[in-house]
């Protein structure tokens, strides 16, 4: 197989289904995307009806090309990450690993466009945190939740408004930014820096305002970004956490337990908020961001500090902070169930409380004059009471 023959079938597959978020090269399987989630064949010609170890390592070699350090990382760990360019509107991130002795790769396709907070409707929490001079702001959630997107969104408002010098630290390079009113720096994790951890050290000393880090993986990176926004830059990174009191724990839990008062002093000074995300599927085809948001008050701090109990948690100070931009996953759901963006039972899938959910859900739907429960026509089985008068 040459260049042009693994170009000719990326293109193919992501021409032949609309919404393709991933391209799947698997021993044994055809050419898959993902789209909306859901994995489907792509036909080419000539026909691939089970890919080969052949046509699979060919199919990685020619994306790794000459790159040795790829190469190592591969055949080291088992793994490596890169990009790859189809032509200048068609950008990927690329996972390149072995599984049963064979190669596989997963293509994720990249927005060429740089997101804005008003074309993906986020929510105004997001204009201020552009506004936010220092401090730590999370984005958590699976992998292809969007939280690259996310902060990408705010980091363009961020360019477009504040003079500002940006570095960021990714793996890979995702949305480029042009230079607007701020300057930017963007280096990529393999290219331009070995680990997230040195990286974010060096950043330290190329006098930025704002920094991004593509992932907090490990202690030490997580110290260095604390370090960062205790002296006076605003960070942005990311964790794989499912809800924002998941996310403060973990934090925690990458220290011992003698450490724990300094820490907890520590995140509680320089939180300012946490952002997990969900994708639920939306009506009529595509997805829609369901989103937690925690913003840092006194009652957070108090959490963070003393620790949850059974009736002071993160989840209740979330759903009470609506005044201070807060909301909790189910608070969202039910607003996009309410706008007719997602299914009722999509709303109930992505919940962190159904009790909680399916109580607002049944609020919204009598509200609108629908029913409520599944249940009809019950009525109590009374016996007839014998006519003493009867010859039956």
């Amino acid at each position: 197989m040459k260049q042009q023959e693994i170009n000719y079938w990326i293109t193919a597959m992501l021409n032949k289904h609309e919404r393709v978020s991933d391209l799947n090269i698997t021993v044994g399987k055809p050419l898959q995307v993902e789209s909306d989630g859901v994995l489907v064949p792509v036909d080419v010609e000539p026909p691939v009806e089970h890919l080969t170890p052949f046509q699979t390592e060919v199919f990685a070699l020619n994306l790794i090309g000459p790159n040795q350090r790829l190469l190592r990382d591969l055949i080291t760990h088992g793994s490596c990450d890169l990009s790859y360019s189809l032509d200048e509107q068609v950008r990927f991130r690329v996972n390149v690993f072995h599984q049963k002795g064979h190669i596989s790769t997963v293509l994720r396709k990249l927005e060429t466009k740089l997101p804005t907070i008003e074309d993906f409707n986020f929510p105004e929490s997001f204009n201020i945190m552009s506004k936010e001079k220092n401090g730590l702001i999370l984005f958590t959630g699976a992998t292809g939740t969007g939280k690259t997107t996310s902060m990408a969104a705010i980091l363009n408002k961020i360019n477009h408004e504040r003079p500002v010098h940006v570095v960021t630290l990714e793996d890979p390079i995702e949305y480029i930014h042009p230079h607007k009113l701020a300057t930017f720096n963007q280096r990529e994790l393999g290219d331009d820096f070995d680990q997230f951890a040195s990286g974010l050290r060096a950043a330290l000393r190329q006098a930025p305002k704002v920094i991004l880090v593509g992932e907090i993986r490990d202690r030490e990176t997580l110290e260095i970004a604390l370090t960062a926004a205790e002296t006076g830059h605003l960070v942005f990174s990311s964790l794989h956490t499912i809800d924002a009191g998941q996310t403060i724990n973990r934090i925690l839990g990458f220290f011992e337990h003698d450490e724990q008062e300094q820490i907890r002093n520590r995140v509680s000074d320089v939180i300012r908020w946490v952002v997990s995300q969900r994708l639920p599927p939306k009506i009529g085809g595509g997805r829609v961001a369901a989103m937690e948001v925690l913003c840092t008050s006194l009652r957070v701090k108090d959490l963070i500090l003393n620790g949850e109990t059974e009736e002071k948690t993160f989840y209740n100070v979330i759903r009470a902070g609506t005044a201070s931009h807060m909301k909790t996953f189910d608070q969202h759901l039910l607003e996009l169930f309410e706008h007719g963006l997602i299914t009722e039972d999509s709303a109930i899938t992505y919940s962190s409380h159904r009790s909680e959910i399916k109580r607002g859900l049944d609020t919204i739907k009598s509200a609108r004059g629908e029913k409520t429960s599944d249940i009809d026509g019950l009525a109590m089985d009374v016996e007839e009471e014998e006519d003493p008068f009867s010859f039956n």
